[in-house]
């Protein structure tokens, strides 16, 4: 088996063409791979220069009414990792930038796609483009005439008289190809590694060697299927048609459909209705029996009671920061309510869209490739609500010094002090750890070993078949 392992690598490495395509594919990759990672360190220092300038601002903010700084609010960067350069996954649809205020929650905005009409029409050219699309179509062409060849040169009785079997013919045949693939991915990673090597930890480790093994595993199924399709066809052309074809199918066809199925399974409410929605709960209540002027009424009541006064003019606070952020955690509620049963059909939506990988390798792909970088639905979920806790935080805080900090009801002049507003903690986005996320993942995993162990069974039983004949 090593031998004719040997003598393929000597074959590719006598064709020109081959090497030629080779040899671009190294220097593709190289490049991509490098700018991607420059501009990626730019994007992590942009957003690094565009923190410390909000920081900068609430630090030099002169005493003010902390009800003015709410509206005046924050924002949240969902921080890009230094492994967004090999997948930027659904980041750069959603967006990065997320405003944090009173009364409201904000959508994440500034997404590269929404900005730069090239990216919005063609997308962008992230090594993820060259190993979903680019590397299995040079994979195919080379993987789908390795058997008929042998076949029609008469080099196959050949290897067969001199005591290999067929099926270590086309294990050696695949485990060629696989290398090339591998070569690439391995190039990729070594990349990464090395420009990266500073700010590298033991958890984009772990995640590049799930990257490395998920798309090894897809080359893997790719020449094998295509490899299988040769071995029961017998027929160059009939091999690489439906492994197009295939191909086609697992990677526009299926996407879209199943993605389109899964959405009319679990459909999500319009922008606008989920804004009627929660507009109408916070005034009439989540129960519609429990109206915002009723709630006034009986926390006014409730707050005359435990400071023994009779009006609110007579409270030793400010009522009006107490009534303020009791809105504040009403709203909240409302927000739990609709925004907790939309994060729960889109997680529903991704995990219907995962089991499509039973017939679609290319969805297990895609799942673990983003997953793996940090920039699929799971991470941005987690960075919507962190970011969510940290704006009822920030809000609460400058509530409560506006009820309890020295003002009292009706002094709308009164103005916190410059050191309250530094005292205000930043937002703090905790990645997740991929060990203790991977669970999610694991379906994909299965799947993709899956498709492997029935693609292996079929071509062994295939060249058992074939050897009887």
């Amino acid at each position: 088996m090593f031998n004719i392992f040997y003598n393929e690598c000597l074959g590719f490495y006598r064709n020109r063409i081959s090497v030629f395509f080779i040899l671009f594919f190294i220097i593709l990759l190289f490049i991509v791979t490098f700018f991607g990672i420059i501009q990626n360190k730019i994007q992590i220092q942009s957003q690094n220069d565009a923190h410390s300038h909000i920081r900068a601002q609430w630090d030099e903010m002169d005493p003010s009414n902390p009800h003015n700084a709410a509206h005046f609010g924050t924002y949240a960067f969902k921080p890009t990792t230094i492994l967004n350069s090999l997948d930027d996954g659904i980041n750069s649809v959603t967006g990065v930038v997320l405003r944090l205020e009173g009364h409201k929650q904000n959508d994440v905005a500034f997404s590269e796609a929404s900005q730069s009409l090239i990216i919005s029409k063609f997308g962008k050219l992230k090594a993820s483009l060259l190993f979903q699309f680019i590397i299995p179509i040079f994979l195919i062409f080379l993987s789908f005439n390795t058997y008929t060849s042998e076949i029609s040169n008469g080099r196959l009785k050949l290897l067969i008289i001199q005591g290999n079997s067929l099926l270590k013919i086309v294990a050696a045949k695949i485990l060629f190809l696989l290398s090339l693939g591998g070569g690439l991915l391995l190039l990729a990673i070594l990349i990464q590694y090395l420009f990266n090597f500073i700010d590298i930890e033991f958890d984009h480790m772990l995640r590049l060697i799930v990257f490395f093994c998920s798309y090894l595993s897809y080359y893997f199924i790719i020449i094998s299927f295509t490899v299988l399709l040769s071995l029961i066809f017998k027929n160059s052309t009939s091999a690489l048609s439906l492994t197009i074809i295939t191909w086609l199918l697992w990677t526009i066809f299926l996407p879209r459909t199943i993605g389109s199925f899964t959405e009319k399974l679990s459909p999500l409410a319009t922008r606008f209705e989920l804004n009627e929605k929660m507009n109408e709960d916070r005034s009439k209540g989540i129960d519609g029996h429990n109206p915002f002027d009723e709630r006034k009424e009986l926390l006014k009541d409730e707050t005359l009671v435990k400071y023994n006064v009779d009006s609110v003019s007579q409270l030793p606070i400010n009522f009006a920061g107490i009534l303020m952020q009791a809105d504040e955690e009403y709203g909240n509620k409302v927000w739990d309510k609709h925004y907790g049963e939309l994060f729960k059909n889109l997680e529903l939506q991704k995990r219907r869209y995962q089991l499509s990988g039973l017939i679609n390798p290319f969805a297990s792909l895609q799942s673990l490739s983003m997953g793996s970088a940090g920039t699929d639905l799971f991470h941005h979920l987690e960075f919507l609500y962190q970011a969510e806790q940290y704006r009822r935080y920030f809000i609460r805080t400058l509530n409560d010094e506006y009820a309890f900090g020295g003002s009292k009801t009706g002094e709308k002049g009164w103005k916190a002090t410059n050191d309250f507003f530094r005292s205000i903690k930043d937002f703090n986005y905790i990645f997740s750890n991929f060990s203790s996320i991977f669970s999610k993942y694991f379906i994909d995993l299965f799947f993709l070993l899956l498709w492997i162990f029935m693609i292996i069974s079929l071509i062994v039983f295939f060249s058992k078949k074939e050897l009887v004949k």
